[in-house]
Formats: structure tokens, sequence, C-alpha cells
């Protein structure tokens, strides 16, 4: 009877797999490394530096084979952890927060929140693909915040200066108030210096205006340009603009491949129905979550083909005479158009990351 081949005594058995989980912060991140069977094996702090990242994945693959990470916070404070995992062939996991009641159970500390991460990975709670953070859309999201805080600082210029003319000399102020708000812009911004503090304070918040005016044209530009780069089908979309169509980009990522469906997309967007049934009740809600900028720019697009879209106002007419009001009607409406979007972003792949236009 053949014996039993035996391994050589140089091979070495296999490292068991763990799974790594972190609770992210500012300055450092605490992380915790858990076996499949959910075995808490250790847990260590290291600081938010590359660093500090390349000491923490040597600690976690200390103890096994790691292949997969449970990271919170994966679009602020861990961004660049969760770039860095991906780029060593380790599956990030995107973990929300522990619920309450657990965390009321458990208690909270940063080694008690790793470590949740962790399970709820090995659980298979958690299995959202995290955004890769590069590209065309990581690239509009910071031009598009620029515009928007541009645009709320011109907006709170022009009150003040409106408020500022009511208090000034009342010939100056007649002569002034006849003005459109271009024109009055123009003229306060080329006001005489005088030791008139209300008149010094008129020129100044105009130039600012202008200044800000400039900011918000440019920072415009970029981002339709950015948008023509890695989507330019998506402006061919009746009532998409390049406001809109960043703001879904954005909401989408740079890797729109981690959404497995255009019902996903739409959840992601906040207009999925949410069933809400109970005993002989049958009914569905509206989904109050996702992303609320995406969800806006949808309501923007609808409301915009309500007006020009001959389609779509038949679609109004005859949902009317059914019943409908025009509120419900406009949410099928966002269902819709989410479904329309999601195509287009499939059909043509981002572009490779690139730096702003010039």
């Amino acid at each position: 009877m053949p014996q039993p081949t035996l391994p050589a005594p140089s091979e070495k058995p296999l490292a068991e797999d763990v799974i790594l989980g972190v609770d992210t912060h500012k300055s450092v991140h605490v992380a915790a490394v858990i076996t499949v069977l959910g075995v808490l094996l250790a847990h260590q702090e290291f600081p938010a530096t590359a660093a500090g990242y390349r000491q923490l994945l040597a600690w976690a693959s200390s103890f096994g084979a790691l292949h997969r990470a449970g990271v919170e916070c994966t679009g602020s404070y861990e961004t660049a952890l969760a770039r860095f995992l991906a780029g060593e062939n380790i599956r990030v996991v995107e973990v929300n927060q522990p619920d309450r009641a657990l965390r009321r159970k458990h208690g909270k500390t940063d080694a008690v929140d790793a470590e949740a991460a962790a399970r709820a990975v090995l659980s298979g709670r958690a299995d959202v693909t995290p955004k890769t953070g590069q590209g065309p859309a990581a690239d509009l999201r910071v031009l598009r915040l620029a515009k928007e805080s541009a645009v709320k600082a011109r907006t709170q210029a022009k009150n003040q200066l409106k408020a500022v003319l009511l208090g000034i000399d009342p010939e100056l102020r007649e002569a002034l108030s006849k003005l459109s708000n271009t024109a009055l812009i123009a003229t306060c911004a080329d006001l005489p210096d005088a030791d008139d503090a209300a008149v010094f304070t008129l020129r100044l918040l105009a130039q600012r205006i202008q200044q800000l005016s400039v900011e918000v044209k440019e920072l415009a530009r970029r981002v339709t340009q950015a948008v023509h780069r890695c989507h330019p089908q998506l402006l061919d979309v009746i009532g998409v603009g390049p406001d809109s169509a960043a703001a879904l980009l954005i909401a989408v990522g740079d890797n729109p491949e981690r959404l497995a469906s255009e019902a996903s997309f739409a959840a992601l967007c906040g207009v999925s129905p949410v069933e809400q049934s109970s005993g002989k009740t049958q009914r569905r809600r509206l989904n109050r979550g996702g992303n609320r900028q995406a969800n806006a720019a949808l309501y923007r697009i609808v409301v915009t083909r309500l007006r020009r879209d001959a389609r779509t106002h038949l679609y109004l007419e005859r949902r009317t005479k059914q019943g409908m009001s025009k509120r419900e009607i406009i949410r099928c409406l966002k269902r819709y158009v989410a479904r329309e979007i999601y195509g287009q972003i499939q059909r043509t792949p981002a572009l490779a990351a690139s730096s702003p236009p010039a």
C-alpha cells in the first residue's frame, strides 16, 4: 500500500485569511484585525501619513493573508488610505458607522468601531465599493465645490450691498435705486474714494461682487470642459446642463461599474420608491436618502422638460387625468430620467484621470 506523500520540511503552510477594519480620523487611524471565524487578533493606532499607511499594511499582513478591508469615511478622512490599500490589491469595502443600538450595547471607542468595520465586511453587511477618488469626477467635485462657495459669497455680498444702500445719502440712494443690478454694481464699484464709510463699503462690496463673478464664470467654464471631456453625450440629453451633469457624475464617481444596475443608481440619487407595506396595507413611500445634490439635479432636469419637452408635457397631461398630483408625476419622471442618465453614463466610460483644463 503506497504511503501518503508528506510536505517537505521547507514548505510553509498557507497563511490564514484575515480581515482589516479601520476607524478613520483626521490625524490618526485605528485598525483592527479579525480572522474569518470572527476572532479579534489585535488593534493598534497609526498616524494618517504615507509612512503610517505602510506601517498599517505591514502590521495587518503580519497576522495572515490580507485580501479585504472595511474602511469608514472613504470619501473624507480615509480617501488616501483607501486608495493606498486598493493599490496593494486589497479589496476595500466602504463601511457606514455602526447603528446606535449596537453602540449603546458595546460602547463607543475607536478600537470598537474598527472591529465593527471588520465584522461588517465579514458578515457581508457592508459590500459597497468606494469611489476611486481619482479622475474626472474627482476634478468636477472640487471645481463645483469652489463654484458653489463663490456663488454663495456673491449672493451674500449683493444682499449686503443693498442693505447698505438703504442708509446712505438720500440723493445718492435715489440715483442708484433706479439702476439695474448690473449697472448698480458697476456704478458702485466706480464710486470715488471718500471719507464716508457707507460709500466706501458700497465700493468695496461692488468690487468683491465683480471679482466673485469672474471666479464663477471661470469655474463654470472649467466644469463644462471637464464634462465635455469625460461624458460629452450626457449634454445631449434633454434638460441636462453642465452643472446638473457634473452633480450626477460626482455622485457616480470615476468607477461607475460599482453600480450593479440602474436601480442602484436610482437609489443612489434618492428616487427609488421604498416599500412600506404591512398587513393589508400595500404602499410605497418616497426615498429620502441618497445623494441630495444628484436628486436636485434630476429635479431640475424634470422641470426643464416639463417646460420645453412635448413628450414630457403629454405625459403630465395623461397622468393628471389618471388622478395623480403634479408632485407624484415629478417623482415618476425623476425615476425615468435616472434610468436614461444611467444608460448614458454606462455607455461611454469616463476618461483617465487628468488635470483641470487651463
